[in-house]
């Protein structure tokens, strides 16, 4: 089946980088139409599983390239449906940032101060809530013991999480059944449905061509549900303006193909990708010492035995993020809950023999499962993963019918990248296994080459033609009408998880978008309010179901 459409935008995901635009836009009175390539999922999908067939393997994309990993979202809400809600705001010494360019890889017009009254409006909308440590896992309750033990300090961090209603299930990688994690699902998306737009789920985005009268042309498959590698039809639509918001892992991969067409990409098409220097360390906690030592134990009389009690990342440590270090040794250390399946296979022995991922001695390591401690490193990596020829359709060669394909990203970590996961790393096992508390390891990268859960950079912006691929404004240089307003854009690493600053940036986006909307004919203003995500959680999946019903 073929299908055709028009619209005055069309937008290329539904994550922060999708749905922020969608609003405003549909709000403003533009036509908006969201192309998601990933399925549109109820509350009642997201279950408490792992199983191939689940909400776990449904929503995720997992992207093996050489030499680095990805992980994404593949859902309508994007990644926002997966992740675990920490909403920092980044340091100000990486809008200062040089990295592997040897000069201000951001654009002049954005530091910090600049950026502050964006994270305030996305901080309002979802919203973000400082906890305090009544708020905080056990996991994370025993990583700000352990920092402080160590003469660390410690916070807990800001998140996207109503705690009121969150349950501890610690599923919310999975998506959240209790409207709990406040998803994009819970404020801009119902928030742009209200006002028109339109989300069209199972539509991956191939190419995009300039047609006679100027506008754009956007050619999608449909792809089934239950298995991806399934193509059901094919179409087009045609718009005005373009925004490709489909992630770092992604979105160069359809500017490519579209090259073409479209004519030649800016340098930086596909090039500076940063896995954003992340980095895991799994440690074995040793119950009796942490009662000993620490004091610590549950009401119940454990002591610990509770890695999967909880939510995500709850407490950091952020001594390193301190802009008289020099770059590349400035990173955090959060605590992290990663779910089965990659936390159990890439988890390493401490001080085990040969292959310490695998074998007799990881499977003693996999009993004490409870009692394991995974601490999440965010470093300053060098920009160095590039992307290759693209494959024939999507954004990788599929492999299995839900979440695994084979993608055309080359990483080769320099000495600098190396340099700080190494510092990262050493700091890690200092705090956790003072006066025997705990052995720790990092995961391997022998397995799938390093990985992140936070792909950045890859059509990133900034002033330097020559190694950005979008003007400040998030324009795609050369041509005008396309915008790229997700991950992709975002500079470099930012020590921090990244949702935060690339919502702050699609915000900023919006009314350069508006402006160039405006000067091709389109009736649209700017200036809606932030979405209540307070009031608009509570209806948003019914909201949600009936549109996608109708």
């Amino acid at each position: 089946m073929t299908a055709y459409d028009k619209t005055d935008v069309v937008i290329v995901g539904s994550g922060f980088g999708g749905s922020i635009p969608a609003y405003h836009l549909a709000a403003g009175g533009a036509k908006v139409t969201v192309l998601e390539r990933g399925p549109w999922l109820e509350a009642k999908e997201f279950e408490h599983d792992y199983l191939l067939g689940s909400s776990y393997t449904r929503a995720f994309d997992f992207v093996v390239g050489d030499g680095m990993s990805v992980l994404g979202g593949n859902c309508v809400g994007g990644g926002s449906v997966v992740y675990f809600a920490a909403m920092p705001r980044a340091p100000k010494f990486v809008f200062e940032r040089h990295g592997s360019i040897g000069r201000r890889m951001w654009p002049s017009a954005i530091t910090r101060d600049s950026l502050e009254p964006w994270y305030d409006r996305v901080s309002d909308s979802l919203p973000v809530s400082k906890q305090d440590w009544n708020d905080v896992s056990y996991a994370g309750g025993l990583w700000g013991a352990f920092c402080n033990h160590s003469g660390r300090t410690a916070n807990p961090a800001p998140v996207a999480v109503d705690n009121d209603r969150c349950v501890n299930c610690n599923f919310m990688m999975a998506g959240c059944r209790f409207d709990a994690k406040r998803s994009l699902l819970t404020n801009y998306l119902p928030a742009a449905l209200a006002h028109g737009a339109r989300i069209r789920p199972l539509h991956e985005v191939q190419r995009i061509e300039r047609i006679d009268d100027g506008d754009y042309r956007v050619h999608f498959n449909t792809v089934d549900d239950s298995d991806y590698r399934v193509q059901t039809g094919s179409g087009t639509i045609d718009a005005k303006i373009v925004i490709i918001a489909a992630g770092a892992g992604a979105t160069p991969v359809i500017l490519q193909r579209s090259e073409s067409a479209l004519g030649e990409m800016p340098h930086a098409v596909g090039r500076y990708f940063s896995g954003n220097g992340e980095r895991l360390n799994t440690a074995i906690i040793n119950e009796e010492r942490v009662r000993e030592v620490l004091g610590l134990s549950r009401e119940d009389g454990k002591v610990y035995e509770a890695n999967h009690i909880g939510k995500g990342p709850t407490v950091a440590n952020w001594d390193k993020l301190d802009g008289s270090l020099p770059e590349y040794e400035r990173y955090s250390l959060e605590q992290l809950y990663f779910p089965p399946g990659l936390g159990t296979i890439l988890a390493q022995v401490p001080d085990g023999d040969e292959p310490r991922w695998f074998g007799a001695q990881k499977k003693e390591i996999l009993k004490q499962w409870a009692s394991w401690l995974t601490i999440f490193l965010m470093t300053e990596d060098d920009n160095e993963g590039v992307f290759g020829t693209p494959p024939p359709t999507g954004n990788a060669y599929r492999i299995s019918q839900q979440m695994l394909g084979r993608g055309p990203l080359k990483y080769d970590p320099t000495p600098n990248t190396l340099h700080g996961w190494s510092l990262a790393d050493a700091e890690c096992k200092e705090i956790l296994e003072k006066d025997g508390l705990a052995k720790v390891a990092p995961w391997t990268n022998d397995v799938v080459g390093a990985y992140t859960v936070h792909p950045l950079a890859s059509c990133r912006i900034g002033d330097d033609p020559e190694t950005s691929a979008l003007h400040p404004n998030h324009e795609l240089r050369n041509h005008p009408g396309i915008f790229v307003t997700d991950s992709a854009s975002v500079p470099g690493a930012l020590t921090v998880n990244p949702a935060m600053t690339i919502a702050a940036l699609a915000e900023r986006s919006v009314p350069g978008i508006v402006r160039a909307l405006q000067a091709r004919g389109v009736d649209v203003s700017y200036g809606a309010p932030a979405p209540d995500g307070s009031i608009t959680g509570r209806r948003a999946v019914s909201k949600l179901s009936l549109v996608a019903g109708s």
